[in-house]
């Protein structure tokens, strides 16, 4: 399966074996929840989903890399002991806690959450003297002599053989003992998670039209060639910064990442042709309505390539805009919140003063920022977003204190003055961005008329996180008239398929 469809697999998996019963009790008792093993190629993202799944579920995260430990780390080390059985002192080997049992106590204690995830990668790839261990933890749930934690549920993942020269092949008895789920590299997947991860739009816009070089991993004279998506990610990321500071990505920059030839050779190449139609079809002009006709003449008349470049160009610049107005909502969105509780405190302050009652709650929102930070709960965006609302009550509590206000009622009438403003400024950021949206439909009616292009144009909007729900929000006639006509021809040819296999029939 791919893997979202293994991410939500995981998730209802969780939720299961979380929920418990009218005695409080796990409804599915803990010797019966099979520990996750994720098994796939490497570098298509198990380790991220782990991470995306407990951030989603609001639970703790203990990740460890097996092939990294000895098998006095996994288990513990051995020290005597003296009990006595019948009556006679006896000498006993125990064992210290595991390192890894001991990270969940400790992630327990940091963070409050009594409930998570203890990830183990590379499961399959142990030396010999851990081995039986790891079997025994997956079976059994311990290391050495010491039991995961009621409450923690167990994932691991692993390569297959042919990825992996180390790799140790599992029993029947063990496979009988867990929740296998094989997954695959799956790029119209990996799209809908790009767009929103805001992965460069020249990957994308490349991978688009060249999917089959998304994953490839091959075996040649000179050792093992490929690309992943864990490579295509970090050299986004890279791009990004190389762009910021001002310095050009070559083909070697390309091959240190995607470490096959041909492909980084090739997308090379075509990142110079994409930063080329960038600057000649002038896209920043074209989003404020400045076209010029011969430019259009010329992408009409360009090869199919160029054109789907230039359409993610267009797209690239909207969905920078549609996700700067997604994240100013969600910004607004918890800086509502959390003045709503100021007012609700002011409503029971007796004889606390106000500017008191909001310096507490900064202080809340601060310290529930920190724990939340330190629980891996929160994304960068949420980190953002929390740091701005902390900034936004610390410049409403200095406009308050400087203005010399006391009085609850009047306070909090300010900063709702205040609120009011940034709201503004969202709704004028909306409307820019559905500007540039009329002015990017003016170029592609103009350049390409209602022809595949188009249906590219839509197609590609109504697969952007940020582009459906800015949409969703913010009423666009034309693209609405276009979708429904792609809808409606998606659904006549469902149609013409049904009729087809009725006749066969």
């Amino acid at each position: 399966m791919n893997i979202k469809r293994a991410k939500e697999e995981i998730k209802n998996t969780i939720k299961a074996y979380l929920t418990k019963d009218s005695h409080g009790e796990y409804e599915i008792p803990s010797m019966r929840q099979r520990p996750v093993l994720l098994m796939g190629p490497p570098g298509i993202g198990k380790t991220q989903i782990m991470e995306q799944v407990a951030r989603e579920c609001q639970i703790g995260l203990v990740s460890y890399t097996i092939t990294h430990h000895t098998r006095q780390s996994a288990i513990g080390l051995p020290f005597i002991s003296e009990k006595v059985y019948g009556g006679e002192s006896k000498h006993v080997t125990e064992y210290t806690m595991s390192e890894i049992v001991a990270a969940i106590y400790d992630k327990m204690e940091a963070t409050g959450l009594k409930e998570g995830i203890l990830f183990i990668d590379e499961i399959n790839c142990v030396s010999e003297t851990l081995a039986p261990a790891m079997l025994q933890f997956l079976q059994y749930k311990t290391f050495g002599n010491h039991k995961i934690p009621d409450g923690w549920i167990i994932a691991a993942a692993g390569n297959p053989p042919e990825y992996n020269k180390s790799v140790r092949d599992f029993d029947i008895a063990t496979l009988d003992r867990v929740k296998k789920i094989d997954v695959e590299a799956d790029f119209a997947v990996w799209k809908e998670y790009a767009k929103q991860a805001e992965i460069h739009p020249a990957i994308i816009s490349y991978l688009t039209a060249k999917p089959q070089y998304f994953y490839q991993v091959e075996t040649t004279v000179d050792g093992k060639i490929f690309a992943t998506p864990r490579g295509w990610e970090d050299l986004s990321r890279f791009l990004e910064v190389y762009e910021r500071i001002g310095l050009a990505c070559d083909r070697d920059v390309v091959k240190q990442y995607i470490q096959h030839a041909k492909i980084s050779k090739d997308f090379a190449n075509y990142l110079e042709l994409y930063y080329k139609y960038q600057s000649q079809y002038q896209i920043d002009e074209v989003l404020k309505g400045n076209r010029d006709e011969e430019l259009m003449i010329q992408a009409a008349r360009a090869p199919f390539d160029e054109k789907l470049s230039v359409i993610g160009l267009l797209l690239a610049k909207l969905n920078v805009e549609f996700g700067r107005s997604g994240k100013m909502e969600a910004y607004l969105e918890l800086l509502f919140e959390k003045l709503k509780a100021f007012k609700a405190r002011l409503a029971e302050a007796g004889e606390q003063q106000p500017l008191d009652i909001f310096a507490a709650l900064t202080d809340e929102i601060q310290a529930e920022y920190e724990t939340k930070k330190k629980a891996g709960l929160l994304t960068r965006e949420d980190q953002y977003r929390y740091r701005d609302v902390l900034d936004s009550f610390n410049r409403y509590f200095q406009t308050a204190k400087g203005e010399s206000l006391t009085d609850g009622e009047e306070i909090f009438e300010r900063f709702a003055g205040m609120f009011g403003e940034e709201r503004e400024k969202f709704e004028a950021q909306c409307d820019h961005a559905l500007q540039m949206l009329e002015y990017a439909f003016d170029f592609m009616e103009g350049t390409f008329e209602d022809s595949q292009e188009m249906v590219i144009f839509i197609t590609e909007l109504n697969t952007s996180f940020y582009a459906v729900k800015f949409l969703s929000e913010n009423e666009c006639e034309r693209y609405f008239r276009y979708n429904s006509r792609l809808l409606f021809d998606n659904r006549a040819a469902e149609i013409i398929k049904t009729l087809d296999r009725l006749g066969e029939f």
